[in-house]
């Protein structure tokens, strides 16, 4: 079973929270509140996310500083985080949004398709990452254990692996195509070609595992 990804939802006020997780509640994932900038922070050392939903407009630690301290910590500075605003005080205040690591910036009120839409993509990402780590996990196992394992364990294991990647590969290149096809954002056009990227490296240390490449004998790592 798939386990769902987890989606930080940031805001201070209760009905902006509620009307958030009514917009994405038909995504099926794990939607989790904080109602302060701390909290958020709180949350974020032991959960991992997909994406966070992080209002501008809070008392205390607003937005901007709690997107900083979520970019200097090596755990979290990869999530990305789309901040949300009710209030539009022009190009400054967006650029301040992108230096602090925004990956898209949305003024409420806000059409709550494209919100969704978004949100699902950098979604399918994480879970298309997770799924890359658990191959590289069971990759790392044959790569240890290739030595004591006899020739039949470890050709199906090959053969698991393979089945397992393949499957990978072609969600990937599915999620590429309909990003090009709906000109999205340019931060997750990036990060699915960064996966991209780490399949391929994965494909070929598991063909040169193969049976009859030559390399099955040589020490490889998997892509990181």
């Amino acid at each position: 079973m798939v386990q769902k990804a987890k989606i930080l939802l940031v805001d201070d006020r209760p009905e902006n929270l509620l009307a958030l997780e009514a917009i994405l509640s038909a995504l099926d994932q794990t939607l989790v509140r904080a109602s302060s900038g701390e909290e958020a922070l709180k949350a974020l050392l032991t959960d991992d996310f997909a994406v966070i939903l992080l209002d501008v407009q809070m008392p205390g630690m607003d937005g901007f500083e709690t997107a900083a301290h979520i970019k200097r910590r090596e755990r979290t500075r990869d999530i990305p985080i789309i901040f949300l605003t009710a209030i539009n005080h022009g190009p400054h205040h967006t650029f301040r949004g992108y230096a602090a690591g925004a990956v898209d910036y949305i003024s409420k009120p806000f059409d709550p398709w494209v919100l969704r839409a978004k949100v699902s993509v950098f979604v399918e990402l994480y879970m298309k990452n997770c799924q890359l780590r658990e191959q590289a996990a069971l990759l790392r196992l044959q790569l240890e254990g290739g030595a004591e394992g006899g020739a039949r364990e470890s050709a199906g294991l090959l053969a698991e692996l393979s089945a397992r990647l393949a499957a990978v590969e072609e969600q990937a290149e599915a999620l590429s195509k309909q990003l090009d096809d709906e000109s999205a954002d340019a931060a997750a056009v990036a990060t699915a070609a960064h996966l991209e990227r780490k399949l391929t490296g994965l494909r070929r240390a598991l063909d040169a595992l193969e049976p009859g490449t030559g390399n099955g004998a040589g020490p490889l790592t998997p892509p990181h």
